[in-house]
């Protein structure tokens, strides 16, 4: 069962997003969260706690919602904001972006006491741009608005050479409903992705492509392992646990320590701005 939920579908082609979209693709934006990134992967800053456009690390706080730089720079997307959603409780404003990248399957707010709640709306995707959650891959279309469930195991990959752009927004409190304005009827159902089983033959192919992992590739290496879960049915997680297997067969202890603190690191505990060190 899909924890994820699609709200709302905008009428997205109501904004002319085009010149805001251009303005993204040229912003230089890095990423807090490298860790869990691999391929190109941006967030960029369009309304935070201060209006600092490098203040990219996440966290809850009390106080006002500010534009930065950026922000002021993208009237259709800050108007697709505020024509749709209520202010009150809105915390930060990004459009998280990946091209022929994926993230490594994580848990967000592992930093925090309290999650908030998390929603993300494509403004440019295309078939190919997945979402994952456990053990389903769906797809997330132009214009739908979706409450990520983002306590489970998540991950999300997209082929494209053109990066999927996805406005997340982040509102204070977990429980309480958001309203959405201006809804238009969904024509289509959510796209849950079929896959084939795992087969040992997949495993034993991706067993041999790992047989030359060492310490100075053990951070790409796992890029393929992240990847298996997307074309085939297995729970995001498997991730972890042939990583670790990999690693064991290596007959090298410092690796496969390292794939099991990068697995805590992921899905189970971590600290406010902790890096982990490859």
């Amino acid at each position: 069962m899909l924890k994820s939920q699609r709200l709302a579908t905008l009428p997205i082609d109501s904004y002319d997003l085009a010149e805001d979209l251009s303005v993204i693709d040229s912003n230089d934006a890095g990423g807090e969260y490298d860790a869990f990134s691999f391929g190109y992967w941006s967030a960029h800053v369009l309304a935070n706690s201060g209006g600092n456009g490098k203040d990219t690390a996440f966290r809850p706080y009390e106080g006002q919602l500010t534009l930065t730089d950026l922000g002021r720079k993208l009237p259709g997307i800050m108007s697709l904001v505020t024509d749709n959603f209520p202010l009150d409780r809105l915390q930060w404003v990004r459009v998280f972006g990946l091209s022929d990248g994926i993230l490594a399957p994580h848990v967000d707010f592992l930093e925090f006491s309290e999650p908030g709640t998390r929603l993300q709306i494509p403004l440019r995707t295309d078939e190919d741009s997945l979402h994952s959650e456990n053990d389903i891959v769906y797809h997330l279309r132009r214009g739908e608005v979706w409450k990520i469930h983002t306590t489970v195991p998540h991950s999300a990959r997209s082929i494209s050479p053109l990066a999927r752009l996805s406005l997340c927004l982040d509102f204070a409190d977990a429980e309480a409903p958001i309203e959405i304005k201006n809804s238009v009827p969904s024509e289509l159902p959510v796209r849950i992705i079929s896959r084939p089983p795992v087969s040992e033959a997949d495993l034993a192919e991706l067993m041999d492509s790992a047989a030359d992992m060492n310490a100075d590739n053990l951070r790409a290496s796992f890029r393929k392992f992240a990847a298996v879960h997307f074309t085939r049915q297995a729970d995001a997680t498997a991730a972890f646990d042939w990583f670790v297997e990999a690693a064991a067969r290596t007959g090298d202890d410092a690796l496969v320590a390292k794939a099991e603190a990068f697995r805590t690191y992921c899905i189970e505990e971590r600290g406010y701005r902790e890096a982990f060190d490859w």
